[in-house]
Formats: C-alpha cells, sequence, structure tokens
C-alpha cells in the first residue's frame, strides 16, 4: 500500500495540475513495481512559500535575493 507525499509551494497549483500528479505517480508506481493503483495514496501538500526553505532563507526571501542579485 503505497503512500506518496507531494509538497509544493502555494503558487496557484490547479486542480488538474494535481489531478494530472495524482494519475501520474499513481501510473509510475503500477508500472515499475506493480503496485495496485487502488491500494495506492498519493497527498499533495501546498506550502506558503514563508514556510519553505532554501540557503537558509525562506523561498519568498530567497527568491528576492537572487532578483537583486541579477
Amino acid at each position: 500500500m503505497p503512500y506518496v507525499n507531494i509538497k509544493v509551494t502555494d503558487e496557484g497549483v490547479t486542480t488538474e495540475q494535481k489531478s494530472r500528479l495524482i494519475k501520474g505517480v499513481t501510473d509510475l508506481l503500477f508500472d515499475v513495481l506493480g503496485k495496485d493503483p487502488n491500494l495506492t495514496f498519493v497527498v499533495i501538500d501546498e506550502v506558503p512559500l514563508t514556510d519553505w526553505g532554501v540557503g537558509g532563507l525562506n523561498v519568498a526571501e530567497y527568491r528576492a535575493q537572487r532578483a537583486a542579485e541579477g
């Protein structure tokens, strides 16, 4: 019973995109590992930019810093 947790930043991921991710991951687990799609669980969490860190900064700060650098 596979469980896959996908985390993305909360920047307007559409319902269609989420559906495609769920279907794609489910199909991949079936194709590669033979896992039953009816027993495969996929959860998508949307994380605010300020709650996701990279390079010692939250993503909003990181992107601002990168933009200022040019």
